[in-house]
């Protein structure tokens, strides 16, 4: 077995860069998406193995690589471009919003018995990652210390009904057929093509002062949760880098975004290193029962209230999509149905997730914990 830190950390970075490529040539593994792919390899040489379930190189990655993650992604997010949004999708958006939390609170009162002690920590998870993205799941996960054996079952379950998720999306505009107004083209501005500044190149200078950034809100944001330890550690986090992402000249720095998903996908991996397969299987379906639950009120508020509110469905699709997958599903349903004038609200309404979702996975975490006295 290897156990040298470094040597392990190796792998974890070998695990991630096979998971970007194959992800990149292979449809299968373009399905499945990097994260589960480097999930599910590290946990296959951790269960036979070849590298450890605990190493000092996951404790660097779980703790500040995530944190400094987190910050990176969300120093995409331009506050004042959620205003271009429009009504409707904010609307549909909000529609959501509210299913996705309510679905989260009916799924663990109903579930708690079946999922156990750490019921609550699910809820919030799944309310943030359901309200913006796997970034939000990440960031909860790591605040309430969810097990690594749930945190994967979960992630798989996820990441199986997103997929799913977003066929059903793709579907709703022809079961809902009604007179769609004339799409108009519209080329991709700044917002959208922010997701793509991996493709751009990226300048030392714009690295290295991402990096004091990053660092800086990491340690501003412990600080402060030592001060005032009622508000916890990521909520100051989220608001620190949302705070300094609307400065101009940071919006301006390429890069932010490329290393962020790269942190995002070794911490993922290293979910997978720690997580025992029998453990994962002894925690039962519950987690699968649990994301099926959330998301099937999630739909029922926004394309049930959507529909008898006489809501646009391909807008109620990319707004869904906004919810469960982010701005870049969002994005990919708009294109894929043709909405090109709907790329841009599609992608804000995505960011507002990234910013609201830790916020309301805490806030149903903390209720849900309250509630089943855990």
């Amino acid at each position: 077995m290897i156990t040298h830190p470094i040597a392990v950390f190796l792998i974890l970075a070998v695990i991630v860069w096979a998971a970007v490529w194959l992800e990149s040539r292979v449809a299968l593994f373009k399905a499945l998406s990097a994260a589960l792919v480097g999930i599910l390899l590290a946990m296959v040489l951790s269960n036979v193995g070849i590298i450890p379930a605990d190493n000092k190189a996951y404790d660097v990655l779980i703790n500040p690589g995530i944190s400094l993650g987190i910050v990176l992604i969300l120093l995409e997010v331009n506050v004042k471009t959620i205003r271009k949004a429009g009504g409707a999708m904010l609307a549909a958006f909000g529609l959501g919003a509210v299913g996705t939390a309510a679905g989260a609170f009916v799924s663990a009162l109903v579930l708690a018995p079946l999922v156990g002690p750490e019921t609550w920590k699910l809820a919030g998870q799944f309310t943030g990652t359901y309200n913006g993205g796997g970034v939000n799941f990440a960031a909860l996960g790591r605040a309430f210390d969810t097990s690594s054996e749930l945190f994967a079952a979960a992630i798989a379950a996820d990441v199986l009904l997103t997929a799913l998720w977003m066929a059903a999306c793709l579907m709703v505009p022809l079961l809902f057929r009604r007179k769609q107004r004339k799409e108009s083209f519209q080329s991709q501005d700044g917002l959208t093509q922010s997701l793509y500044k991996s493709k751009e190149r990226i300048a030392l200078q714009d690295t290295a002062l991402l990096v004091v950034i990053a660092l800086g809100a990491v340690w501003f944001s412990e600080q402060l949760g030592s001060i005032i330890p009622v508000i916890p550690e990521v909520l100051w986090l989220t608001t620190i880098a949302l705070a300094v992402a609307q400065v101009p000249q940071v919006r301006r720095l390429s890069g932010a975004a490329m290393w962020g998903y790269y942190l995002l996908l070794l911490f993922l991996t290293t979910n997978g290193a720690q997580s025992v397969v029998r453990n994962i299987v002894a925690i039962g379906p519950g987690v699968l029962y649990f994301a099926i639950g959330t998301l099937t009120l999630h739909g029922i508020f926004v394309f049930g209230f959507g529909v008898l509110f006489r809501m646009d469905p391909t807008t109620l699709a990319i707004a869904s999509q906004a919810n469960v997958g982010g701005p870049a599903s969002a994005m990919a349903l708009a294109t894929a149905r043709g909405a090109t004038d709907r790329v841009l609200s599609g992608v804000a309404v995505g960011l507002l997730g990234y910013a609201i979702g830790n916020y309301t996975g805490f806030a149903i975490g903390i209720l849900i914990r309250g509630i089943l006295g855990y």
